[in-house]
């Protein structure tokens, strides 16, 4: 069924028309995955490249996306409905189709490559401005411009890799096809290892698919730790994000997934600031209590991270100072009694004012809050040296001697009976007055 490119105009007749968006669930476990199904005609009706709509899902999903350019796959990682994907087309075409001018999807985006923006004008009503850079899709624009072929785009979520045009040996340019269009890239062309291209074979696809069946990475791992560290920060925020909103985060095993991603990401260290602004409100005393699992994982043996722990707890409290400004003591000692946070990290942590997450007037009265707390651990901490010093024997206590059996029992009561005899025997002996006799 036809629809109206516009999806707020109501008219039957209106000329803008595209093909309802098809979505198929494939795989399941770590490796389902969601087939758009006709991608490429939506996109032509839209006047866009097919891997802008599907990069714009993976971006609002927090999901990865791939391209098998030959096929005509374009895969958003995950179960998504196909009603769930339609309406986030029609944000796609507001943003980045529609003429803010006359509503009308007759535009042309331009990207200027020295000045990192992109323009958009109409052919209807001669509209010429400048797209909003502030959602993610851009970058990936920005990087692979409409007039570049979609087989030389890259496959993670923001961010794609031109792959290398190749030219035969007698210097010309690849044979056009039936649409005018560059044939795609032949696989066996040499390729820099700075500008990698993704294979899209069908083969190499089967591959990767099968690697993420098994819970690898596959096809973004190299563009992803590409990124800048903010970059893969938001890649992590977007991921933790997607399965709070989903109510995963408490259930088992979400715990492990987290950390996998931070590990891959390389954001291990930085992993618990995120968690922080994601978990905790004003009721942190007890959110720590019920992420215990997912933080305990993501900061032991680490002091990196238990020190970003602590910087989050710090933003937190900005957010909510009259709440928790005074329970300072109480958050740190839960951090302490829940084994997040090491006492040598927690006492290195309150020995000097910082700026790094708060404000250093917000920070000094944090560390006053926390000054009490501190120097009980320092006590406790050299009263704990005192005792390793001690060196009294430990006697532990043995059962080997005790009657085991009903028997050894009957036996041993007699025994035992007349050894209470004698020892009465002897008190009566000590009580005699000797100057009686």
């Amino acid at each position: 069924m036809a629809l109206n490119v516009n999806r707020n105009v109501a008219d039957a007749f209106y000329r803008y028309k595209m093909p309802r968006l098809l979505a198929k669930v494939e795989g399941k476990g770590n490796g389902i995955k969601t087939v758009i199904v006709n991608m490429t005609e939506v996109a032509k009706a839209l006047g866009r490249p097919p891997t802008y709509p599907t990069k714009f899902f993976g971006c609002e999903l927090g999901a990865q996306t791939q391209f098998d350019i030959k096929n005509d796959r374009f895969i958003v990682n995950g179960a998504h409905e196909a009603g769930k994907l339609q309406q986030m087309l029609d944000i796609f075409i507001k943003k980045f189709v529609l003429c803010p001018g006359c509503d009308n999807p007759e535009t042309v985006l331009t990207v200027h490559a020295k000045k990192q923006t992109i323009s958009q004008s109409c052919k209807a009503c001669g509209y010429n401005g400048q797209l909003d850079m502030r959602h993610k899709l851009t970058t990936f624009i920005l990087k692979n411009p409409p007039e570049l072929s979609p087989a030389a785009q890259g496959a993670s979520l923001t961010e794609g890799k031109k792959a290398k045009r190749g030219k035969k040996s007698d210097g010309q340019s690849g044979e056009k096809g039936s649409d005018g269009s560059e044939n795609e890239l032949d696989a066996t062309n040499e390729v820099d290892e700075d500008d990698w291209a993704v294979d899209v074979s069908a083969a190499a696809v089967k591959a990767r698919m099968e690697d993420l069946t098994n819970g690898a990475k596959g096809l973004t791992i190299s563009d992803d730790m590409e990124k800048t560290p903010k970059e893969r920060i938001d890649l992590f925020y977007s991921f933790v994000k997607q399965r709070r909103d989903q109510g995963m985060l408490s259930k088992p095993g979400a715990d492990k997934d987290i950390v996998s991603e931070a590990e891959r990401l390389d954001v291990k260290d930085k992993a618990p600031l995120i968690l922080c602004e994601l978990i905790f409100d004003s009721n942190i005393l007890s959110q720590m209590k019920t992420y215990r699992s997912l933080l305990s994982r993501s900061t032991q043996g680490n002091p990196k991270a238990q020190k970003a722990l602590l910087g989050g707890v710090e933003c937190i409290i900005q957010l909510n100072q009259a709440t928790l400004l005074p329970k300072v003591p109480h958050i740190l000692k839960g951090l302490y009694d829940l084994d997040l946070v090491d006492e040598e990290v927690m006492i290195d942590w309150g020995s000097k004012p910082s700026r790094k997450y708060v404000s250093k007037e917000l920070n000094a009265e944090i560390l006053a809050k926390a000054q009490a707390f501190i120097t009980w651990l320092k006590e406790a901490e050299e009263e704990s040296e005192d005792d390793s010093d001690d060196s009294d024997v430990e006697i532990e206590y043995d059962d080997r001697a005790r009657p085991t059996t009903l028997i050894e029992q009957k036996n041993a009561t007699p025994q035992l009976a007349k050894t209470a005899v004698k020892v009465k025997s002897d008190d009566n002996e000590d009580d005699l007055d000797i100057d009686a006799i």
